[in-house]
C-alpha cells in the first residue's frame, strides 16, 4: 500500500480552509454541474426516498436470481417515475432505496413532488401483481418526502474526478427517516413532513385531505415525551393514495 503524503494533505486542507468560498443564496438550485469547489448553494429543495421494507429478509433469500429480478424491477420504474422532471437535481440508488432531490422554489413544485409519490405507490401495487404471477417475493415500501432550505456543496478530492454533491439540511435527512416509518405499525406507505402538508393545505387542499396526522419519537430523535410535545417535533402525515386510472387498470387485469 502506498504511504499517505500527509505533508501534501496539510497543504490541500489549508487551501480549502483559506478559500474564499462563495455561498449563493437562491431559492432555485441550478444544475449541479454549476457547483464547484469554490462555491456552494443555499436553496429550497425537496427530497423523496423510496425504501423497501424488510429488505434484509429479501436479500437473504438464497435464490439470487429471484432477488435480482425483484430489486431490478423495483428500481427501474421508480427511477422512471422520479426522473421525469426539469426540477430534478439528483437521482440515485442507495442500497434498497431509490432517491431523488428536486429544486422546489415554489410551493406548487413541492406539491408536484408529492404527486409523484402517488404514482410510485400505485406502481408498487402493479409490481406486486406481476411478482405474484411469477411466484416471486412481493414487497412493501416506505416513501418519505421532506422539504427545506438546504446547503448544497460539491465535496471530494479536487482534480481526481472523485466527488459528489452533499446535501446539508433537513430535506434529505428527514426524507430518509420518514421513509423508514412507512408501511409499519399501521402507518401507510407515503409519509410527508409537516411543512409539506402546510403547503398542500394552501395549494392542494383536496389532496391534503387524503393524509392522516401522526407522530413518532424516533423521527424527531427526542426521547422525553414532554420535549416532544413542547417543541412540536415529530409530526408527519401519511397516506396510501393511488392514481385512480392507473389503479383501475391494475384492478381490471392490466390488459394492453
Amino acid at each position: 500500500m502506498a504511504d499517505y503524503d500527509y505533508r501534501g494533505g496539510k497543504k490541500r486542507v489549508e487551501e480549502i480552509l483559506n478559500n474564499n468560498l462563495e455561498i449563493i443564496n437562491d431559492n432555485t438550485l441550478p444544475s449541479v454541474d454549476e457547483l464547484t469547489f469554490e462555491n456552494a448553494y443555499y436553496s429550497c429543495v425537496t427530497a423523496i426516498f423510496v425504501d423497501i421494507r424488510d429488505s434484509t429478509s429479501l436479500f437473504a433469500d438464497e435464490n439470487k436470481v429471484k432477488v435480482s429480478k425483484v430489486v431490478r424491477s423495483f428500481t427501474s420504474e421508480v427511477i422512471e417515475i422520479l426522473r421525469n422532471d426539469t426540477n430534478l437535481r439528483e437521482i440515485g440508488i442507495r442500497g434498497d432505496c431509490v432517491y431523488a432531490v428536486y429544486t422546489t422554489p415554489y410551493p406548487q413544485d413541492i406539491c408536484e413532488c408529492v404527486d409523484k409519490t402517488f404514482y410510485v405507490n400505485t406502481y408498487v401495487k402493479m409490481l406486486n401483481e406481476l411478482l405474484s404471477k411469477k411466484n416471486l417475493p412481493t414487497i412493501k415500501i416506505g416513501i418519505g418526502v421532506s422539504t427545506a432550505k438546504e446547503l448544497i456543496i460539491k465535496a471530494g478530492r479536487k482534480y481526481t474526478g472523485i466527488n459528489a454533491t452533499v446535501w446539508i439540511g433537513d430535506a434529505v435527512t428527514k426524507a430518509v427517516k420518514l421513509s423508514a416509518v412507512g408501511s409499519k405499525n399501521g402507518i401507510e406507505a407515503i409519509i410527508i413532513s409537516d411543512l409539506i402538508y402546510d403547503h398542500m393545505i394552501a395549494y392542494k387542499p383536496q389532496e391534503a385531505k387524503w393524509f392522516n396526522k401522526s407522530s413518532d419519537y424516533n423521527y424527531c430523535d427526542i426521547d422525553a415525551s414532554y420535549e416532544f410535545e413542547k417543541l412540536g417535533l415529530g409530526k408527519f402525515y401519511y397516506s396510501n393514495t393511488v392514481i385512480k386510472d392507473f389503479d383501475d387498470w391494475i384492478n381490471n387485469g392490466m390488459r394492453e
